[in-house]
């Protein structure tokens, strides 16, 4: 029973890890196709190539202070329903959930691949606690 749980143990962690390295690598290459660029007036990561959870973050910080510019510091649920500028205001909130999206993606897959080496030693002493248990 022992070699059964540390094995699975094992197999589990090495899933883990391999579908959180999987994920961060395919939203970060899914954000870098899209081109963003942090805007130059961002007070964190100017200019960087949209393609991590910070940079994105950033970006998505952005976008919120030239919507909020744009629209008299009003959001898209304070904007009269005729009012032009709540285009605006719908455009950014749809671009920050967006890329919040992805903050929230990363954070998943970073908690994955953590979650498997933990799974992994895991395994690994349990099956040196059994081994030393045989030998004693």
């Amino acid at each position: 029973m022992r070699k059964t749980a540390y094995i699975s143990s094992i197999v589990l962690g090495v899933i883990l890890i391999i579908a959180g390295v999987g994920t961060w690598i395919l939203v970060s290459s899914e954000l870098a196709d899209q081109n963003i660029v942090v805007a130059d007036d961002a007070s964190c990561l100017a200019g960087d190539e949209v393609n991590g959870p910070f940079s994105a973050y950033c970006e998505a910080e952005i976008i919120e202070h030239h919507a909020l510019d744009a629209t008299g510091g009003l959001t898209y649920a304070e904007l009269d329903r005729d009012d032009p500028l709540r285009a605006v205001a719908q455009s950014a909130a749809f671009l920050r959930s967006s890329l919040f999206t992805s903050v929230v993606a990363f954070g998943v897959a970073a908690m994955a691949v953590l979650m498997g080496i933990v799974f992994v030693l895991i395994g690994l002493g349990m099956k040196d606690v059994g081994e030393r248990t045989l030998s004693a």
